[in-house]
């Protein structure tokens, strides 16, 4: 696989993380050519800026990590997130509403795909597959897909587990060939990404993306 940089969204969410740790971030994603990097709202600004002459996606969350918020903070959120120079948008959907039985998930997530597609951005759902069994992980994706997203991604990190090949196998099944699929959660080696990817993941969201390009280009050697 010769573009496996343009599979990669290197991903820094960490309470902690710092501006020197952004830094970084950038000037990996800028030597490594990487399809995005994934920040918090607070440093979308800045990445834009940074990132204004290259072909690199600046993502940032929506609702992250539990999705907990109404829909008016979420469609706010995503407003702002647009104004500050994000280009595709990563949404944790209501969990709470799903679990609860109410059709309210895709009366948002259309809701904010309507903004996103107005402003020509990307859309992508995370419904946080840890906690949900296989006919549910077919119902989120339907949901995902009748709202008009872009992108159905695995986990936010926060969750007992990330992303599983046999739940992006699922996916792929279940979804269009128009909608992209995100692994995300977990992802630390080139042959798990690998296997993602050949499982049908469209991207890899990860924190170790510049290891796994490492290991890619000693694998490659070899």
């Amino acid at each position: 696989m010769n573009n496996l940089n343009r599979f990669l969204e290197s991903t820094l969410l960490r309470p902690t993380m710092t501006g020197h740790e952004v830094d970084q971030l950038i000037q990996d994603a800028v030597e490594e050519q990487f399809i995005g990097v994934c920040v918090p709202s607070f440093w979308v600004k800045k990445v834009k800026r940074e990132l204004r002459d290259q072909d690199i996606q600046v993502v940032t969350v929506i609702g992250f990590p539990f999705g907990f918020e109404d829909t008016a903070t979420k469609v706010a959120e995503t407003n702002e997130a647009i104004r500050q120079g994000a280009d595709e948008l990563d949404l944790v959907w209501s969990q709470t509403a799903f679990h609860s039985g109410m059709n309210w998930p895709k009366i948002e997530i259309a809701q904010i795909a309507k903004i996103c597609h107005a402003e020509e951005r990307i859309l992508k759902v995370i419904i946080e597959t840890a906690y949900l069994d296989p006919e549910q992980l077919r119902e989120a994706c339907m949901i995902c897909q009748d709202a008009g997203v872009d992108f159905v991604k695995t986990s936010t990190g926060y969750a007992p587990s990330g992303a599983k090949v046999e739940d992006i196998k699922l996916m792929r099944e279940t979804l269009s060939s128009a909608i992209g699929i995100k692994a995300s959660g977990g992802i630390k080696t080139l042959e798990f990404a690998l296997e993602l990817i050949k499982a049908g993941a469209d991207r890899i969201g990860t924190s170790s993306a510049k290891a796994i390009m490492e290991a890619y280009r000693i694998a490659s050697q070899a």
